[in-house]
């Protein structure tokens, strides 16, 4: 097994998410001894600034510079690429590439691919998330690339309300029956293939399974972390931006181009 490159986690939305894609990164490895694990550089800040009060509510602090920061300094620490367990803060991919020279995992865009792979055509893909994912359109931007489009539930403050709870008191029988409720709503509306597309719901990501077939995002970044860090014997280097890249298993090229650096 080749030496894997490591990966900078901009972590901490929120905390319990960010665990769980370590738990789930380190389950996935195919590991014999220590030595071959992806080695990790973690931000795990927890004040990055409210991303449902800036989105939804218009107020607070704009996350976008204090994410660029983060991913500089991982990129100052040694790390070869960066990953966002946070399907909501992927609004600010855009800043976070354009603070460094090293390559953004996208999950949003790889999830949309998959999906768009195992959905029937023409059919809508289940978006179950923070009601912010609606409003800013990232789903929809990312399924549109890929010619799709998105359904969303009905009840978005139910899910809004599920996700507080999560964050404030962990995964709950009672999240868990909003997210089947939720999953349950879009399998009427013709989805038969839905996004877990928060972190916090991928601790119960079980709900949406009973009801359709859930692809959870965070499962999908932890197949492109492994992909990338495993892809091959040479890759992105800091500061280079020509075309570099990194083959990834079952994803496209990973440029490293501050155009499309992305995967």
């Amino acid at each position: 097994m080749s030496k894997p490159w490591r990966i900078g986690i901009l972590g901490g939305m929120g905390p319990e998410a960010t665990v769980a894609l370590m738990s789930r990164l380190i389950a996935a490895t195919p590991a014999r001894d220590d030595a071959d694990h992806i080695p990790l550089l973690v931000d795990m800040n927890p004040q990055v600034p409210s991303r449902i009060a800036r989105l939804i509510e218009g107020r607070g602090e704009d996350p976008g510079p204090v994410l660029a920061e983060m991913a500089r300094g991982l990129e100052r620490a040694g790390a070869r690429a960066l990953a966002m367990p946070c399907n909501t803060a992927h609004h600010y991919a855009p800043v976070i590439r354009e603070a460094v020279s090293i390559p953004f995992i996208d999950m949003v865009d790889l999830a949309a691919r998959q999906a768009m792979a195992k959905a029937p055509e023409g059919a809508p893909i289940g978006v179950l998330g923070s009601p912010a994912l609606r409003q800013i359109g990232i789903f929809d931007a990312a399924l549109a690339r890929h010619g799709g489009r998105a359904a969303y539930p009905s009840d978005q403050s139910a899910l809004l309300k599920a996700i507080r709870d999560i964050k404030s008191a962990g995964p709950s029988d009672a999240a868990a029956a909003i997210l089947g409720t939720a999953a349950a709503d879009l399998a009427a509306q013709g989805a038969r293939v839905q996004l877990v597309a928060c972190t916090e719901f991928s601790l119960i990501a079980h709900a949406a399974a009973e009801k359709a077939e859930a692809i959870d995002t965070l499962d999908m970044l932890v197949e492109a972390m492994i992909g990338f860090a495993f892809g091959g014997a040479s890759g992105p280097h800091k500061g280079e931006g020509g075309g570099e890249c990194r083959s990834m298993s079952g994803a496209t090229d990973i440029i490293n181009d501050r155009e499309t650096r992305h995967v």
